[in-house]
This record gives C-alpha cells, sequence and structure tokens, in this order.
C-alpha cells in the first residue's frame, strides 16, 4: 500500500469514527434532554367510565395478562435476549413483522372481548410505540369493553430507543407504553406510583419507569377494594431493584390492609412465588436463564399468593417458540390481603401464540 492510500485510509476510518462518535452523543443528548420524569404520585385520568359505582358482589374475577405489546407472539425473538448485545442485533428480529403485530393484536382483542371477568390487569399496552407500528392497543382494548372503567398508567416512554446502536436505520424507537386496568366498576381514585431503583446512566434513559397503578373502588362493606396492577423490572442482574421495589410496595400492602381495606395486586412480577422453583417445568433445562424467588417472609403468612402451578405464564424470547425446548417459567401471578379468599386460580394456556406471556384468571370472594 502506498503513502497516499494509507493516508486516504486513515482519513476514510477516522471520519467513520467520527461519525460513530457524533452520533452516539446526539442520541446520549437527545435522551438526556427528552428523558421521562414522572412524579412520585400521579392522578390517572379516566379514559372511560364504567356505571356501576359500588361493589356490592362478595366474588370477583380477574384476569391479568402481559400482552408484550403486540409484538411479542409465538413467531417473534428478540435480538437482544438472543446475543445480549445492545450494539448489533446479528440477524436477529429488533421488531416483529407488521403482519405478526396484527395477529397478536387480534387474538389479544378477542380474548379479552370473549372472556367475562370484572377486572383485566394488563402489562406491556402500548399506545403509540414503533415496535407495534403506532397501533392504539389501549383505545382498542377499551372498545372491546365498552361499559368498563379504563385507566393508562404510563412506565415506557421514550423519544428514541436507540437500539442496536450500531445500526440506526432500524432501531426500536420510539415507546409509549404502559399499564391497563379495565373494570366493570367506577374507580373512586386511580393514581400512578413511581417505583423505586433505577440503571445507571445512560441506561436508565432507555429503560423502563416503572410504576404500580393503584385503583380504589367503594365496597358495600366496612373497607374500600383495592387493586393494584403491577409490572416489575426485568433485566435487573442479581434482584437489587426488584427488591427495592418490592419493599415499596409491602408498605403500601400493609398499610392499605391496615385500614381494613381488602388488597388484590396482580401483573408481571418478573420473578417467581415463594418456593416455587424457576425450572419447575422444566428441570435442569433453563438455557441459562435465572429467576429469582421473593422471599418466603415477605409477607405474613396469612396473605395468599395466588397462582396456577400446572401452567406457565412467561416463555424467553431468545428465538421463536418451540414447545418443549423454549425455556419456560411462571412469574405472573396474584397476591391477596387475608380478609380475601381465593376460590379459584387458572393459567390460560394459549402457546404463547399472542404474547411471549399467557393470561392468569382469578375468582375471590371477600371477606364480611
Amino acid at each position: 500500500m502506498t503513502l497516499s492510500n494509507l493516508r486516504t485510509v486513515i482519513l476514510i476510518v477516522g471520519a467513520l469514527s467520527l461519525v460513530a462518535v457524533l452520533y452516539i452523543l446526539l442520541v446520549l443528548i437527545h435522551g438526556t434532554l427528552t428523558d421521562y420524569q414522572p412524579e412520585m404520585v400521579e392522578p390517572l385520568p379516566d379514559h372511560q367510565t364504567a356505571e356501576v359505582d359500588l361493589v356490592t358482589s362478595d366474588e370477583l374475577s380477574f384476569v391479568s395478562w402481559n400482552v408484550g405489546f403486540g409484538g411479542l407472539g409465538k413467531e417473534s425473538e428478540f435480538f437482544y435476549d438472543a446475543n445480549g448485545s445492545q450494539l448489533f442485533s446479528e440477524g436477529k428480529m429488533v421488531q416483529a413483522t407488521k403482519k405478526m403485530v396484527e395477529k397478536n393484536n387480534r387474538g389479544i382483542i378477542e380474548y379479552i372481548s370473549q372472556n367475562k371477568a370484572d377486572f383485566f390487569l394488563l402489562q406491556e399496552v402500548d399506545l403509540s410505540s414503533k415496535r407495534s407500528y403506532y397501533f392504539n392497543q389501549f383505545e382498542a382494548l377499551a372498545e372491546a369493553r365498552p361499559n368498563f372503567d379504563a385507566h393508562f398508567a404510563t412506565n415506557y416512554k421514550v423519544g428514541r430507543v436507540p437500539i442496536p446502536v450500531m445500526e440506526p436505520w432500524h432501531v426500536y424507537g420510539k415507546t409509549d407504553s404502559g399499564l391497563a386496568t379495565y373494570s366493570r366498576f367506577k374507580a373512586s381514585s386511580a393514581d400512578r406510583y413511581q417505583l423505586p431503583g433505577t440503571f445507571e446512566w445512560p441506561t436508565r434513559l432507555f429503560q423502563l419507569d416503572r410504576c404500580i397503578a393503584i385503583h380504589r373502588y367503594p365496597t358495600d362493606k366496612a373497607g374500600d377494594l383495592i387493586v393494584m396492577n403491577i409490572h416489575h423490572s426485568a433485566y435487573d442482574e442479581g434482584g437489587a431493584i426488584k427488591k427495592q421495589q418490592m419493599a415499596f410496595l409491602k408498605d403500601l400492602l400493609i398499610a392499605e390492609y391496615a385500614k381494613g381495606n381488602y388488597v388484590i395486586v396482580g401483573g408481571d412480577w418478573n420473578q417467581c412465588p415463594p418456593h416455587f422453583a424457576a425450572d419447575h417445568f422444566m428441570p435442569g433445562r433453563t438455557e441459562g436463564y435465572t429467576q429469582i424467588n421473593i422471599p418466603a417472609d415477605y409477607l405474613p403468612q396469612d396473605w395468599t399468593w395466588a397462582f396456577d402451578p400446572n401452567t406457565p405464564t412467561n416463555r424467553k424470547t431468545h428465538s421463536t417458540y418451540t414447545p418443549g425446548k423454549t425455556f419456560v417459567a411462571l412469574i405472573d401471578f396474584y397476591l391477596v390481603s387475608p380478609n380475601v379468599e381465593v376460590l379459584e386460580v387458572s393459567g390460560v394456556d394459549q402457546g404463547f401464540d399472542f404474547s411471549d406471556h399467557q393470561p392468569v384468571k382469578m375468582r375471590v370472594r371477600l371477606g364480611s
């Protein structure tokens, strides 16, 4: 190589390196300036209002489901789970095809519209996100339940998620997503509570702002019914952030129960119930995944963890779903206070057709 050619190569490499550095700086500046920073407690607007304003029935039914924003059906994989890199996709899926997303959303909406329940606690519901082709899931699901209260709590609002970083032409992009709660009863109040614990900068700029959606329903008994919709942190190595979130939640639970209220929590805990083995469904075949347990002494023994030990609720997304091979676990379930009796809880086996999670149904009876 001649000296002239060497200089040309150096100039080209230098120019490309400069462009890459400038791009990353712009991404970080934009992420910092547009970082979503909610208040600790924010009231949730009424999107849709139920006509029933008092809970008079002793028996109530629930469905909890992380719907995976319509983009994580059985045909989907996610590059970050597949290769662990935020820089390159290596040919793995960053975004499901529009056809996949439309199929998933049809299945999700059909399930919600055709299954009777008093409460639907849903996670990863998109308002307007690139990953789901800007389809408003929250609105579509509200239309599927026209006489239900509908509240939305934002927990993932980023102008542009820049991963894979070195492939700016097809990054994850804009996200506007959160927790959706639909109820046959009118809530007297609904609030978003910001959960503690964050990742280090700059990761936190593009991660979820985890929250609890807390809904209060008057009853014809001595106490109110408190329904909490939750989605705890993932990608939390060692569970340090989840421990902070669980401590915060515990204080809320104890305080509400001490007032004589009925407390029901449902959602995606991103951890297993106490004493439930992470590899329960696939002993020794974890594919390298680990899942922590909620400590057995987290709450007094008269509180109830309600789950179906026979049905997995989550599958890992490093590849498309293959029954018997893809690792599955149980991380979606309920927690109820001692004055609530669990009558039935059952997982719904859909073969992970529409989401990387499966619905969990529950029936309870409020104590006198």
